[in-house]
């Protein structure tokens, strides 16, 4: 579930073999035996941790290639010959870079004409292991928002240990210090956004009454320089029932124009849009699922979800500026993609709006130009079969970066003036990371239950052989909107590819692929269909002979771990390995732990008899089987994780414990939901994981592999 998105019927689909919990639903809450393991930080659940990391860390660090794959993982991750990503601030180039000298990572800064060069001469302005070493906290970095136009004045965002809950700090960048009484918002679940110098609009904890059931802040109040929190004033208010809180945020352009909105997200896709003046707030009549994207020459810029007007359901729409301080929206159409594209990502620059869209899964790009009348258009040429993404943007000018990558195509930094008929050029490209002669890349289609073709990408060797012997792992998200495109990956290739595996990446339903209707099909009690796609690419890689069940192994994290957990469960017979990542995996329950309860527009709720029943179905903790025969599993999570929680992983495996089922269960303590605490920890947990996948596809190790 990506940054502030986060973080998926009484009947199945025919043919699916589905195996339902007997007890009705209240006993099944009522009868669970692991409850106490919900206990996040309780001494007997972590006692129960540690025993069962006891025992399942010296089957995979004892392994011969272990010691390998975390060298090259971890060699990868700290390379100082990464691109060193750009922000364009304060007329600065920003960044924040990890290496093995600074694990957690640095702040750092130089001009924009020293970045031109092969190696800038940075400067520091934050050292996070200087800093977590001086204050006796782990601190993660979650992100900065700067005051606009200038962007001298930032709020920092710092996690502790990895968690959503952040601490905001005010930090200088013309000093290089955090100012001193500055703006400091202590730890919580919350979003701040900037009205001018000395005043912010804050969403967080103010105490009881303030949070949503699932975690969130739901009252935005007024926050003024120098004043205490206490006496911050009311601004704007959700509900408790809402699932994801209510933010403010604000949008500038390179005119000078300014407009302050206020989201309630009654919904996880979307809620209530309200426009903030010192008067007060304006409702406005949108579609919950429209959102602001940016704002060219006093435009605002949506992207929406559904249609709205004569837009259409997953376009880009502009409505005036003048208009929305007046409360009203009539949108105007910028571009709506055909069927088999999707919008990827829409930013605005001083002048131009740059849209990133996805065709049959490959990464396109466009300039949008307004005029009087509407906006103009032009295609950008760039390298077919790969991601396009933007690095970064500014106001200020026209000039962006923007990155190129596929799945043997090493990530390129472009650097590309909007205003320009110059073709987008390479400043940077990243090091091949991995050896990936005689790979290919193939695309192909699966039939799903319903006769949709859903596409999938394989990496191979091109000599493989098609007998169905290629040890091959295979992943996908299916949710929240969320598109899997081709990226370059080079823990993977070293570690995987290099040893003559193979791997997919499946497009199935869920996610954002083929924009809005893509999602929508496995929304709630439609989800089935979500895992039967993913069977179907399975069935698909027997069919070619690309793999084989005994060959064939799978890995998710989040609700891609959750997909996990339903494989497993439903389909034990085609996997022969599955790695289950910080997962939900007790759908039954999910509401009741960590921030679920804000998810039931994409899972449904157990309150809502129709959606429970097709909850308790498809729940993989609610579905294991005492007498079925299931692949040994490793599942993975982390104590810091307050989002999912390590919950869901802990009971799942404790559940297979108690039938006697094989598994492997590790939780690292630190790393919040994405395992990022630090690049050791990264580099941890992909060697661990690849060691799972070596011994359970590839074999044994012997003196030549283990070398590698």
């Amino acid at each position: 579930m990506r940054g502030f998105k986060l973080l998926v019927a009484a009947t199945m689909l025919g043919g699916v073999p589905v195996f339902a919990q007997s007890a009705p639903m209240n006993q099944a809450s009522t009868n669970d035996p692991y409850i106490w393991l919900e206990d996040k930080d309780g001494a007997k659940a972590l006692a129960w941790v540690e025993a069962e990391n006891a025992r399942t860390l010296p089957r995979l660090r004892n392994d011969p290639r272990y010691a390998g794959f975390y060298r090259d993982a971890l060699a990868i991750a700290s390379a100082k010959d990464r691109i060193p990503m750009p922000s364009q601030r304060y007329g600065r180039i920003l960044n924040f870079w990890r290496d093995a000298d600074h694990p957690q990572g640095l702040w750092r800064w130089t001009s924009e004409a020293d970045y031109a060069n092969a190696n800038p001469s940075w400067k520091t302005l934050i050292d996070l292991d200087a800093l977590s070493k001086a204050e006796g906290k782990k601190w993660v970095w979650k992100g900065a928002t700067c005051l606009m136009p200038e962007e001298r004045l930032c709020l920092v965002a710092l996690s502790e240990g990895g968690e959503d809950a952040i601490t905001y700090r005010e930090f200088d960048l013309q000093t290089g210090q955090f100012v001193a009484n500055g703006f400091n918002l202590p730890k919580s679940k919350q979003g701040a956004t900037w009205v001018d110098r000395d005043t912010l609009l804050v969403s967080r904890d103010w105490g009881q009454g303030t949070m949503t059931a699932s975690g969130y802040p739901f009252v935005v109040k007024m926050v003024k320089r120098g004043a205490p929190l206490s006496a911050a004033t009311e601004v704007a208010r959700g509900a408790a029932e809402d699932q994801l809180g209510t933010y403010a945020s604000t949008l500038t352009d390179g005119a000078g124009h300014r407009l302050v909105m206020i989201e309630r997200r009654q919904d996880f896709f979307g809620g209530d849009k309200l426009v903030w003046t010192p008067a007060g707030t304006k409702k406005l009549a949108m579609p919950p699922r429209a959102f602001a994207q940016g704002m060219v020459d006093g435009r605002v810029v949506f992207t929406t979800q559904d249609p709205w007007g004569s837009v259409p359901a997953g376009a880009v729409a502009a409505v005036p500026l003048a208009e929305l301080e007046q409360g009203r929206a009539t949108p105007s159409l910028v571009v709506a993609p055909t069927d088999r594209q999707a919008l990827d990502g829409v930013v605005a620059t001083r002048n131009k709006l740059i849209v990133t869209y996805l065709d049959n899964v490959r990464g396109r790009m466009a300039v949008y130009s307004p005029t009087k009348t509407g906006w103009t258009h032009r295609d950008i040429a760039l390298p077919d079969n790969a991601s396009v993404d933007m690095a970064s943007t500014t106001e200020h000018d026209d000039r962006v970066f923007l990155t190129v990558t596929g799945f043997v195509q090493p990530t390129s930094l472009y650097a590309y003036d909007a205003a320009s008929t110059a073709a987008p050029r390479v400043v940077r490209t990243t090091p091949a990371r991995f050896d990936a002669t005689g790979l290919k890349v193939e695309q192909f289609e699966a039939a799903s239950s319903d006769g949709t073709k859903v596409p999938y990408f394989v990496v191979h060797r091109a000599d493989a052989p098609l007998n169905g012997t290629t040890p091959t792992i295979m992943t996908a998200y299916g949710g929240f909107n969320i598109p899997m495109t081709p990226s370059y990956n080079g823990g993977l290739g070293k570690l995987w590819l290099e040893r003559g595996g193979a791997f997919v990446l499946a497009n199935i339903r869920g996610g954002g692929e083929f924009g809005p209707k893509w999602h929508d099909a496995g929304l709630k009690t439609q989800r089935q269909i979500v895992y039967d796609d993913f069977a179907g690419v399975a069935r698909d890689l027997f069919a070619r002979r690309l793999t084989s069940a005994d060959k064939l192994g799978i890995y998710g994290g989040s609700n891609g771990g959750l997909l996990m957990g339903v494989q497993f469960t439903q389909h034990p017979e085609l996997w022969k390995a599955v790695t289950i990542q910080v997962p939900l995996l007790d759908m039954v329950r999910y509401e009741q732990i960590a921030a679920g309860a804000s998810w039931v527009g994409e899972y449904g709720s157990v309150g809502n008899p129709q959606e429970a029943a097709f909850l308790n179905r498809i729940s993989p903790y609610a579905n294991i089987r005492k007498d079925a025969t299931y692949p040994e599993p490793y599942i993975w999570t982390t104590t810091k994780d307050d989002r999912v929680g390590p919950q869901h992983a802990r009971k799942f495996a404790a559940r297979l414990k108690e039938y006697g089922k094989p598994y492997l269960f590790y939780e690292d303590t630190a790393g919040g939901h994405s395992g990022d605490a630090d690049i050791e920890q990264g580099a941890r947990l992909q060697a661990q994981q690849m060691t799972y996948f070596a011994q359970k596809l590839m074999g044994p190790a012997d003196a030549k592999t283990a070398a590698k």
